[in-house]
C-alpha cells in the first residue's frame, strides 16, 4: 500500500510531466531562418546591347555575363540607406554637389550624372548616422561602355578613420595598389547591372569604396552608390 510520502512524490511527477513534454516539444523545434525576399533594384537602361568585339582579357578578368544576374535574398525590411547619408571622399577637389549624384537615385549612362575622383588610388565614404545591419551594396561606376574596374574594394567599420574594427566585403586588388591588401576577387566588367556586394549581415556605420580606375580611363568614376540594411538589432 502506498504511503504519503509515495503518494506526494506520484501526483507531483503527474503534474509536471504534461509540462516537461510541452517544453522539451519546443526545445526540438528547428529554429526558423527569418524569411528572405528577393531584393529588388530598380535597374537603369543598358547602355550597351551584347558583347563587343574589342573587351579587355585577362586571367583575372571575370567573363562578361551574357544572362542577367539572379536576384540576391535579404530581409524583406531592408532598404536603401544611401540618400540619407553623409558623403565624402579622399579627393579634396571633388565638391559636395558632385558627390550628391551618387546617392541621388539618376543610375543612367550619362556623362552628367558621374562624380568624377582624380586618378590614382581614391574612396568614396559613407556615413550612415549609426551602426546598420547591412545586407547588399550596389555600385554603379560607369555603364556607358565595356570597362574593366581596377582596384575595387569594399569595406565596412564602426570606425571613420577605418584603422579598426574593418570588414572587407570585396577585394579585387591583387597589387594592393590601394594599400588594403591584396584582393582576391576578380576584375569585372561594369554593366546597366552595376556591381552588386553581399554584405551578409555585417554591422557597421560607415562604409568605404576604393577604386583605381578602368581599363578605359584612369580617373575614377561613381554613378550611383546603393546601401541595402536596416537597424542593427
Amino acid at each position: 500500500m502506498m504511503n504519503t510520502e509515495s503518494r506526494s512524490d506520484l501526483l507531483s511527477v503527474r503534474r509536471w510531466f504534461p509540462l516537461a513534454c510541452v517544453l522539451a516539444g519546443f526545445a526540438a523545434l528547428p529554429i526558423q531562418a527569418e524569411d528572405l525576399v528577393p531584393l529588388k533594384l530598380k535597374l537603369p537602361a543598358p547602355a550597351f546591347v551584347g558583347t563587343p568585339p574589342a573587351i579587355p582579357t585577362g586571367a583575372n578578368i571575370e567573363p562578361m555575363s551574357k544572362t542577367p544576374r539572379a536576384p540576391m535574398l535579404a530581409p524583406a525590411d531592408v532598404k536603401n540607406l544611401a540618400p540619407g547619408s553623409k558623403v565624402f571622399c579622399s579627393d579634396s577637389n571633388v565638391t559636395a554637389t558632385a558627390l550628391g549624384k551618387i546617392i541621388n537615385g539618376d543610375k543612367e549612362a550619362s556623362d552628367t550624372g558621374i562624380a568624377l575622383l582624380r586618378k590614382g588610388p581614391q574612396f568614396v565614404q559613407f556615413d550612415l548616422g549609426a551602426s546598420q545591419e547591412l545586407f547588399a551594396l550596389v555600385i554603379w561606376h560607369a555603364h556607358d561602355q565595356p570597362k574593366v574596374y581596377r582596384g575595387v574594394v569594399a569595406q565596412v567599420s564602426d570606425d571613420p578613420g577605418f584603422e579598426k574594427g574593418v570588414q572587407t566585403l570585396f577585394n579585387n586588388d591583387v597589387e594592393n595598389v590601394c594599400g588594403r591588401g591584396a584582393g582576391t576577387h576578380r576584375q569585372y566588367f561594369e554593366t546597366h547591372e552595376g556591381k552588386l556586394i553581399d554584405a551578409k549581415g555585417a554591422k557597421a556605420r560607415y562604409v568605404r569604396l576604393y577604386s583605381k580606375g578602368s581599363t578605359d580611363s584612369a580617373l575614377n568614376e561613381y554613378t550611383e552608390v546603393e546601401i541595402y540594411g536596416r537597424a542593427a538589432k
